[in-house]
C-alpha cells in the first residue's frame, strides 16, 4: 500500500483546510508513494515512539501532534524534535499529523470525547471559516445540463444533509472574438449573440481543484 493511499482516506474524514492557521497537519516527513506495510499511532511523535517504529517495523507513524510546527534551521541534536526528524529520516519511516482538522471535524477528536460523556444538546462553540466558496459560470444554453452534472461529480453543490444543490438563471450573452482567441462559438472579429445560462454553486475548498478542472 502507498503512503498517500492511507492519507487521502485520513484527508477524506478530516480534510487539511479544516485545520487552524498555526497548525502543521500533513505529511510532514516522507514521499507519499512510498510503499508502507505497517502504521504506527501515537499522540506525540517522541524518541521513543520513533524507536517503537523501528522495532516494529513501521514505516509510517501518524501522530495527532506534528512534530514541526514552525520553522527549524538547525539539526544539530540539541532538541527531542530535531533527533526525532533525523532518526526518521535515516530509516525512512515517515511522520504524518493529523491534528486540528481532526478536532475541527463533527465525528472527531471532541465529537469522541462529548460521546464517552454522553452529552446531549451540543452545539459548534466556533465556526470554521472560509471553507466553503462561491463559483459563478456561464455557458450556451444547450450545455447547462451537462456541465452541472461534471460540477456535482467534482463535489460542487454540497450542502448539509443535500447534494446536487444549485441555481441557475438563462438570458442572453454576448462578446466579442478577438484575432488571438479560440471561440468555443461565434467568429472572431464579430460581436456574437448566445442563449447562456449562469450556474451558481458552491463548494468546499478541498474539492477546488477538482471543481476548476470539471
Amino acid at each position: 500500500m502507498k503512503i498517500y493511499q492511507i492519507t487521502d482516506y485520513l484527508e477524506k474524514i478530516a480534510p487539511l483546510e479544516y485545520q487552524e492557521e498555526y497548525d502543521n497537519s500533513g505529511l510532514i516527513i516522507g514521499n507519499k508513494n512510498e510503499n508502507i506495510s505497517r502504521v504506527l499511532i501515537t499522540l506525540d511523535c517522541t524518541e521513543e515512539v520513533i524507536e517503537e517504529a523501528i522495532l516494529n517495523k513501521c514505516e509510517l507513524i501518524v501522530s495527532h501532534h506534528p512534530i514541526i510546527f514552525s520553522d527549524i534551521k538547525k539539526l544539530n541534536y540539541n532538541h527531542y524534535t530535531e533527533r526525532v526528524i533525523v532518526k526518521a529520516i535515516r530509516n525512512n519511516i515517515a511522520i504524518y499529523a493529523y491534528h486540528t482538522n481532526l478536532d475541527n471535524v463533527i465525528k472527531g477528536v471532541n465529537g469522541r470525547i462529548a460521546d464517552k460523556l454522553n452529552l446531549t444538546n451540543r452545539a459548534v462553540l466556533s465556526y470554521k471559516k472560509n471553507i466553503l466558496r462561491q463559483l459563478v459560470v456561464y455557458c450556451p444554453l444547450n450545455k447547462s445540463k451537462e456541465l452541472k452534472e461534471a460540477l456535482f461529480h467534482a463535489g460542487a453543490g454540497k450542502l448539509g444533509d443535500y447534494d446536487c444543490c444549485s441555481f441557475s438563471s438563462e438570458g442572453l450573452g454576448t462578446f466579442h472574438p478577438k484575432e488571438k482567441s479560440n471561440p468555443y462559438v461565434g467568429k472572431k472579429g464579430k460581436i456574437h449573440y448566445e442563449k447562456e445560462t449562469r450556474i451558481e454553486v458552491v463548494y468546499h475548498t478541498k474539492d477546488e481543484n477538482n471543481i476548476l478542472s470539471a
